[in-house]
């Protein structure tokens, strides 16, 4: 009887499972969209319930198409949109106000407000994190003071925060498991890097009750069973944010290691081994993962708006009918005669930290077309890359030679050529290139002993495809300087 492990990759715009063999390879794959909410300019929400339904819905279906028993699946682990944050009542289960997305821009205010009293240093001492409205604490905290009952429910005990995969784990095991791990605790701005537990000092500063946080675990144990979907001997046992798990799945393990993700946004994280090293570059110190006791950091850069802009191509200017459509767009003309997008629908990401930033289109003339802004948008997601890997570059004291790239959009040959021109580095995609979903299922695979060690896992590592540098130097700084310049009018713009 073969055995799996099944991954439950809940993301920003949809839902999946996906069922992995013990060689790492992808059995089958379920999918569903679910609806995304946008009650202001610059407020992202989801509603939690239709989240678990539609992850809920994607994992009966794969079940039932694979036709597989209890026995056949060694266990379960769960990747999840970070930041993102839900609370809900103890007793009932009930969310008291929709999930705020980490796009949410809501907060950024009230973290003005953190900087202007001079917090900013202590919670990047004691967090890693740069005061940004993107973090889950400055949310939990919206949430308490908005919505009418919510404080004195929370002073009461009866109020449960969670991210993601705090909201899952609870429905999976029937509200008997209210737990995160560190890899998403360490991205909440409540979080002490150095002692791995929730920070007395900043709960106070943000007046959040310690009842409402989850119990803090590692990336590989045995959280709990996942009776809610007719597995009650299966055990959900290995859980990461998304970035962390992407960084696990391609195996970047040994220090000075670096992935991108390509997804809704960018991200890219470097493993920086037992030292959690502080960036001086506005890039954040985060927990990459912790397995068998030890714990190991990560330097990332975190870009908003990647995918996401494809997709605003896709349903905002309806200039492509699906996503993977940009390609052919794109490459229909040699450049993009001399536009630049800068898509900063949820202000700009690293370096920058600029929450005011909005999208702009700049170079536009009589003879630009659909093509030439699909060709500049594909562009935007390269050159936000590049202002993170130098950021990252001079935090780490050395040159990266390599970039090992995941996510949807690395199936783009024309985006993984311009990325590599750019960088000046060789890009690397894998077989596997769900590497988010992967790194869950070897959390979880570890934690049962269906895989008996990260060497093991390291052997199943292969390229699939590989990209170099191929434009010439001086054309390549024209493109940068014109990318700078028109990051620069975006910012300036932004200033009120």
């Amino acid at each position: 009887m073969e055995r799996y492990i099944l991954a439950l990759d809940q993301g920003t715009t949809s839902s999946r499972a996906i069922l992995f063999n013990h060689q790492g390879a992808i059995c089958k794959v379920e999918q569903k969209e679910f609806t995304q909410h946008f009650p202001q300019p610059g407020w992202v929400e989801h509603d939690a319930n239709e989240i678990w339904e539609t992850q809920r819905g994607v994992v009966l279906n794969l079940i039932q198409s694979m036709n597989l028993t209890a026995e056949q699946i060694a266990a379960i682990g769960i990747t999840n949109q970070r930041e993102t944050t839900v609370v809900w009542h103890r007793e009932t289960g009930v969310p008291i106000y929709n999930a705020i997305v980490w796009q949410d821009r809501r907060t950024a205010s009230y973290c003005e407000e953190l900087r202007n009293l001079g917090k900013a240093d202590l919670i990047k001492d004691k967090t890693g994190l740069i005061v940004d409205a993107y973090f889950s604490g400055t949310k939990l905290k919206w949430i308490l003071d908005s919505v009418a009952g919510a404080r004195d429910l929370a002073n009461e005990g009866k109020l449960a925060f969670g991210t993601i995969d705090s909201w899952l784990l609870w429905k999976l095991t029937e509200g008997k498991v209210h737990a995160t791990d560190v890899s998403n605790a360490s991205r909440t701005m409540l979080f002490n890097l150095k002692s791995l537990s929730w920070d007395e000092e900043l709960l106070q500063l943000m007046d959040i009750p310690k009842t409402v946080l989850p119990e803090v675990k590692s990336n590989s144990e045995m959280y709990g069973f996942a009776s809610a979907i007719g597995l009650s001997s299966v055990a959900v046992a290995g859980m990461a944010g998304d970035q962390q798990s992407a960084l696990f799945g391609q195996m970047c393990t040994g220090v000075g290691m670096v992935k991108n993700t390509y997804g809704t946004g960018c991200f890219m994280l470097m493993n920086t081994g037992t030292t959690a090293v502080s960036s001086k570059n506005n890039l954040l110190t985060t927990v990459a993962w912790k397995v068998g006791g030890v714990t190991s950091y990560a330097l990332e850069g975190s870009v908003f708006i990647a995918g996401a802009a494809v997709q605003w191509l896709r349903d905002g200017l309806k200039i492509i009918q699906t996503s993977s459509g940009v390609q052919a767009l794109a490459s229909s003309v040699e450049d993009s005669n001399g536009v630049v997008v800068v898509p900063a629908f949820a202000g700009l990401g690293a370096p920058h930290w600029n929450p005011y930033a909005r999208g702009t289109i700049f170079g536009l003339s009589r003879g630009t077309t659909d093509a030439h802004i699909a060709r500049a948008t594909l562009e935007s997601i390269a050159f936000q890359t590049y202002d993170v890997l130098k950021a990252m570059e001079s935090d780490a004291g050395l040159p990266i030679a390599e970039l090992r790239v995941d996510g949807g959009a690395t199936v783009n040959d024309l985006l993984m050529q311009f990325q590599s021109d750019v960088l000046g580095v060789k890009v690397i995609r894998p077989e596997v290139i769900e590497t988010t979903a992967l790194g869950a299922a070897y959390l979880a695979g570890l934690a049962v002993g269906f895989w008996g060690s990260i060497d093991e896992i390291s052997s199943q590592w292969k390229e699939s495809a590989s990209f170099t540098p191929k434009m010439e130097l001086d054309k390549k700084e024209k493109y940068l300087f014109q990318w700078q310049r028109a990051v620069n009018a975006v910012l300036a713009w932004s200033r009120v």
